[in-house]
């Protein structure tokens, strides 16, 4: 095992996503365009912007791979040959498809593009594995319900050129690889194609057909009514296994996530697996890395199957996640002792906040005095986007994110 090979891939979602990997260690990035991909709801990226967006990935050595893994129907499939060229004069690194029809189409239209197999794909044995391979593909994204010794057998029975890739942080689909059709049958949005509209996260309750507006709980156990409803995945502490078993790409979940999220999720997965490719043999995380996956928005965590078949991966108590903490503002510079920073959420003189910047454990510090950008002095930045300063000793890089605990 190269332990130099190991990547952090990370999603953006939108530019300012994309901008927060950058700056916060990532070592590729996935990305949607406006058609293809599984992920309707955030901006993604017009070709105009996706050019951009590769321009400046490949400026900081970062490799794009783009999205291609809907499920397309008939009316889709003769707009694709345009949108996979354009990927390709754009310089994507890969693509991830998840369609045998739009394998081969990529290897027509474009034969040196390189492939990644998504999850949707539903890779679970070497067999599969082999034959994909066979057919031009470079990358597989192992099935998220395998488990690391399924893993290291697929590793172990199929050539050492193809790279697997597996998911370690973020949301989890209850259907197997994402493959739902729940979305559809409700809400007519079809899963498949980007649209999911995550009724696995509802509160179901029985109603007898006799007694409308009468309901009656269903209950998988005395927890609650949400049966559907999974944990997020959490690998940071076992990134050593995943390597021993061959997984060369760390995947984080959530193109439809915050540019916070991606920032101190990309900073913490970046610190890790930089401590893993320096003591391969003694994998121990700092605390503070470990804190940082809590200071995003999420639900309870758990390990997936990684460790065979899960014992406390649902969440009952509710649909909804756990935020306990706030960005308040965005550092711009540091000069002479004063930070000039633009405002996100309300804060005061008083409070008590933390400073992050790339590759380094969060800074706290106490908010002494604000000044407005004319240079009055204030006791709240209760605006949005007002640019302010704020004393301070520490010189923070641009983008250095200011945040508060609720």
């Amino acid at each position: 095992m190269n332990y130099d090979d190991l990547e952090v891939l990370v999603p953006a979602g939108d530019m300012e996503c994309l901008s927060a990997a950058l700056d916060y260690g990532a070592d590729a990035v996935y990305l949607g365009g406006k058609s293809f991909g599984m992920r309707a709801g955030p901006a993604n990226f017009t070709p105009e912007a996706l050019k951009t967006a590769v321009e400046a990935a490949h400026w900081k050595g970062v490799k794009v791979y783009l999205t291609c893994n809907t499920l397309p129907r008939n009316d889709e499939i003769p707009h694709f040959e345009q949108f996979i060229k354009e990927a390709s004069d754009f310089g994507v690194d890969a693509v991830i498809v998840a369609d045998m029809g739009l394998l081969s189409l990529i290897k027509k239209y474009t034969p040196d593009m390189e492939i990644h197999m998504s999850t949707q794909t539903g890779i679970v044995n070497y067999a599969s594995a082999n034959a994909l391979y066979d057919m031009g593909v470079k990358r597989i994204v192992v099935a998220r319900e395998l488990s690391l010794e399924e893993i290291a057998e697929i590793r172990a029975k199929t050539p050492a050129e193809l790279d697997i890739e597996a998911f370690v942080h973020g949301a989890m689909c209850m259907s197997f690889s994402g493959r739902c059709l729940l979305s559809q049958y409700m809400t007519n949005r079809d899963a498949n194609r980007g649209e999911c509209a995550q009724p696995c996260r509802w509160s179901y309750h029985l109603m007898e057909e006799t007694r409308p507006g009468e309901y009656f709980p269903v209950f998988e156990d005395e927890e609650g009514s949400y049966i559907l409803n999974a944990k997020d995945l959490c690998m940071i502490d076992h990134l050593d296994k995943l390597a021993e078993a061959g997984v060369t790409s760390f995947k984080i979940e959530g193109r439809a996530k915050s540019s916070y999220y991606v920032s101190v999720i990309t900073n913490a997965y970046r610190m890790a697996v930089d401590i893993l490719k320096r003591s391969p043999g003694k994998y121990e995380l700092p605390e503070w890395i470990r804190d940082e996956v809590f200071r995003v928005s999420h639900r309870k965590y758990c390990t997936g199957f990684f460790f065979g078949q899960p014992k406390d991966c649902q969440y009952y108590e509710n649909s909804g996640y756990i935020r306990e903490y706030d960005v308040v503002a965005m550092a711009k510079e540091c000069k002479d002792g004063i930070l000039y920073a633009v405002q996100r959420n309300k804060f005061s003189v008083g409070d008590q906040v933390e400073i992050l910047s790339p590759g380094k454990p969060p800074e706290t510090m106490q908010v002494e005095k604000l000044y407005s950008e004319s240079g009055e002095e204030i006791e709240t930045a209760n605006h949005a986007m007002m640019k302010l300063s704020m004393p301070c000793e520490k010189v923070f890089p641009e983008n250095s994110i200011i945040r508060m605990k609720k």
